[in-house]
Formats: C-alpha cells, sequence, structure tokens
C-alpha cells in the first residue's frame, strides 16, 4: 500500500494518491491531471476510482477530466447530486483497491454531500481518514458555505457536523491518521495548524473541536464565531466542481497567445480585461503598465485573485516573468478564472521599447519610513484583523486587503500616506488597486511588518477590537 500526500502550497490543499496491488485512488484531484495519470503510468498501476470529499469551493477539483482521460469513476457521498455521471454512495459502502478497502463515512456539516473516506489496510485494520473539509488539524470546517443549498443556518449545519464528528470519526482509534484537505492558509478554516498530517489521537487532544467534555451548544458557538464574509469567487467553484467545466488544455491554448504591445493594448482596450502583473514585487514598484493589478505568483497567488477580482469570468490579460506564464494560467484555472487571453510578449521590456508609458510605486524602506514616521504621517496596514489585534504601529489605520474596496474612501486624496502588510506582497497588491482606482499619493514600505520591528519601530500590543479605527 503506498500514500502519497500531494499539497499544493498556493492553496494551502492536499490531493491524495492512494495504490495496492496496481490499482489506484486518487482523493480531491487538482485540476491539472497528467501528474496522476503520469505517476499511475510509471508505477504500472491503473486509476481505479476518483474520490470526492464533497463539491469544494475554494478550488476547481480535476475529477471530471481525471474521469475523462481514465475511465475511471467520479465516487461521492449521500446527498450529491452532480450534474455528470457519477457513483453516490451509500454510508457505509466499502470500494475495494487492490488489498486495501475505502470506506464511506458520511459526515454531513461543512457541506450536507460532505464525506470522510475510511483506508482500511490489508489486515482490515482502520488506517486512515481522508476528511475533506470536515475535519481539519486544528480546526473544522466552517459550516457557513452550504447554507442556501442545505436551506439551513450556519448554526444548524455546526450542529449537524458536531454529531457528524462525534458519531463517525471520534470513535475510530487514536493512531488513525488524518489526512486533510487544506491546511494553514486556506479560506475554509480559521484556526488550523502549519501541519498537513496527524493522528486522530493528537487531534483529540490539540483540536478545540474534538473536546471529549465539549457540548453541541459550546460547539455551534465556537465554530461559528469570528467567520469572516468568504471570497467571492468560492459559489462559482461549486457550480464548476458541480457541473463541470472547460478541459484545462482549452483553457491554456487560449490563454497562451503572446501578443505584441500594440495588440496586447487593443485587447485591454476593446475587451476591458484586468491587465494582471504576476512578477515580483520588487519589479512592479520598478515600472508597470499603468492600471494594472499586482498579484505576484511568489505569493498565495490564486487565492488573492479570487478574493480581490470580483468577475470570474472577466478577460485577463497577463504581464508575467518569460517562461512562466502557463503557470500563471493554471494557477488561475485551479481557482475558476478561465479567462485569460492573452500574454505581453517580451514583457515590460518589450513595451518600454514600443515607446509606452510606464507608471512606478513609490517604495522605501523601514529605515527611511522610521525617520519620516516622526512626522506623524498617515499609515496603513492591509494585514488582517488578527495580525493587526496581535501588534501594530501606534495609530496605524487596519485596512485589510481582502476588503480594501470597501475602504477607498478613507485614504486621503492628497496628503501621502503609507502601506505596509507583513512582508511586501499584501501593500504592493493593495498599492496597485489603489494607483488603478487613481489614488497615487502613496508610498509603500518594503519588507512590511517584519522589516519595521527590526529597525525598532515601536509597536503595540494586542487591543480590544472595539477600540479599532
Amino acid at each position: 500500500m503506498k500514500i502519497e500526500q500531494i499539497y499544493t502550497g498556493c492553496l494551502a490543499q492536499g490531493a491524495y494518491y492512494i495504490e495496492s496491488e496496481g490499482e489506484v485512488a486518487i482523493v480531491d484531484p487538482l485540476r491539472e491531471v497528467q501528474p496522476y495519470i503520469k505517476q499511475a503510468a510509471a508505477n504500472n498501476a491503473k486509476i481505479k476510482y476518483i474520490f470526492e470529499t464533497h463539491f469544494h469551493a475554494d478550488f476547481v477539483s480535476g475529477h471530471v477530466t481525471l474521469s475523462k482521460e481514465t475511465g475511471a469513476p467520479i465516487i461521492y457521498g449521500p446527498n450529491a447530486n452532480p450534474s455528470y455521471e457519477a457513483i453516490i454512495a451509500e454510508d457505509g459502502q466499502e470500494f475495494q483497491l487492490g488489498k486495501v478497502i475505502i470506506k464511506v463515512l458520511h459526515t454531513p456539516g461543512h457541506t450536507m454531500e460532505s464525506t470522510t473516506y475510511l483506508l482500511k489496510d490489508e489486515s482490515g485494520k482502520d488506517h486512515a481518514i481522508f476528511s475533506g473539509d470536515t475535519l481539519f488539524l486544528g480546526d473544522v470546517g466552517r459550516p457557513d458555505l452550504a447554507q442556501k443549498a442545505a436551506h439551513m443556518t450556519q448554526e444548524e449545519l455546526a450542529g449537524t457536523l458536531y454529531d457528524s464528528l462525534r458519531n463517525k470519526i471520534m470513535p475510530l482509534a487514536d493512531d488513525v491518521i488524518v489526512y486533510p484537505a487544506h491546511g494553514a492558509g486556506s479560506a475554509c478554516g480559521k484556526n488550523m495548524m502549519k501541519e498537513t498530517v496527524d493522528t486522530l489521537g493528537n487531534q483529540k487532544k490539540m483540536n478545540y473541536a474534538l473536546r471529549a467534555d465539549m457540548t453541541k451548544e459550546e460547539f455551534v458557538k465556537e465554530v461559528t464565531e469570528g467567520l469572516l464574509p468568504p471570497p467571492q469567487y468560492f459559489p462559482l467553484n461549486v457550480k464548476m466542481n458541480k457541473e463541470g467545466y472547460e478541459d484545462i488544455d482549452t483553457v491554456l491554448e487560449r490563454g497562451t497567445q503572446a501578443l505584441t504591445p500594440d495588440a496586447f493594448e487593443v485587447a485591454a482596450n476593446e475587451t476591458g480585461a484586468v491587465m494582471l502583473d504576476v512578477r515580483n514585487q520588487g519589479d512592479y514598484a520598478k515600472g508597470h503598465i499603468p492600471r494594472s493589478i499586482f498579484i505576484g505568483l511568489d505569493g498565495s497567488f490564486a487565492p488573492w485573485v479570487g478574493a480581490l477580482i470580483a468577475d470570474v469570468q472577466q478577460p485577463i490579460l497577463l504581464i508575467a516573468p518569460e517562461g512562466k506564464e502557463e503557470e500563471a494560467i493554471t494557477r488561475l484555472s485551479r481557482v475558476g478564472f478561465d479567462g485569460t487571453i492573452g500574454y505581453l510578449k517580451g514583457g515590460l521590456a518589450a513595451w518600454k521599447k514600443a515607446g509606452k508609458e510606464v507608471d512606478t510605486v513609490e517604495s522605501i524602506n523601514a529605515g527611511e519610513f522610521k525617520e519620516r514616521l516622526n512626522q506623524k504621517i498617515p499609515v496603513f496596514d492591509v494585514r488582517k484583523e488578527p495580525e493587526f489585534l496581535a501588534e501594530h504601529i501606534e495609530d496605524a489605520h487596519l485596512t485589510p486587503l481582502d476588503y480594501i474596496n470597501d475602504h477607498l474612501s478613507e485614504f486621503p486624496e492628497d496628503e501621502t500616506f503609507y502601506l505596509h502588510c507583513a512582508g511586501g506582497y499584501r501593500s504592493m497588491i493593495a498599492a496597485s488597486i489603489l494607483k488603478s482606482r487613481g489614488i497615487h499619493n502613496l508610498v509603500d514600505i518594503a519588507g512590511g511588518f517584519k522589516a519595521i520591528k527590526e529597525v525598532g519601530i515601536p509597536v503595540t500590543d494586542y487591543v480590544c477590537p472595539t477600540t479599532l479605527k
């Protein structure tokens, strides 16, 4: 028996390759499926099953394409109603894979079709669970995403999740391995550990949601407390996972059209496409196409695209490092952004050579910022609220990047203001969005809060949320 976790850091997502006696099962595959096919072929094995834990909201799964390519059936748990052919398994149903068995444990609550798959080894012993978004390490799946589809409140869904955990998962042995669908950084939970694999016994000790003495009322309160609104692209991803989608090869063929600077400019004007610059933030600051949006490939690229570009069907034009165009298109497609219509051939160098306008972002180091800070300058912190609450610059304004468009009226019209995040990635995204909306009187602090602390700028500790500006 072989189990491999295929973890994608950008999405904080885990897919799984399970093999026994030349037969393979894939759990929650990514949209680009060739790696699974090639791995099975290299092992002289055949993909027999494709297991989906639920209709994912945060990424587009590769189940439809993988089934088409291999002939392997897609398997969901009870209550699933996809538009394509699939096996809708019964609770407790078992699937033979070589010498091992994969058993269906229906665990509704995150969504009503949510299912955990229990792997029994060659001796019939419970070995591992593939828990999807039902159980994370340190947390459980948020219960607010499926309210409309389930005709239930988030509190009712949370109560259902409580029952699923207590009746289906917690009775399992402590040495059962937990393989979740996500880790820290995913918007599907709020308190996930950085580790991506653990034992159930340790989770019973460490995970607040698995406390043995926890009442259902306490569980509902703690699980629903502090939930931030989900990213805007989540409903579309659910729809695509439920109804199907274009083959990624079609998306790549359309997106990898190399455009000259003139053709790029015409396409931007005629289609209203988002000009998405995916280079490093330092390169973007030194020079970029006016009104282009920066979201770099080096950070949590796909989730930030999903959070900040409201219309997933809007055309996208790429400005990318040479050789990174296909990677950018692939990563966009993972969250349902299939509208890339081309990229700038030759990058910004070609744009400059063609004599076209270039904009910049003023960016200073933390040392220079420290000198200017003595003048009581306006500072805007674009980190998340928990980061800000932990510690921040005194008198800084909290304007989280996730909701930057809700804070536009707060930025000074004439006075120069300063932006920072934790390390410089998010503040450059914020700067690009503000400049695209005509707000240019800003300065980015390179290195972010980490650099700010290193040069000895005083910061305040925890504050009550009611005191936030």
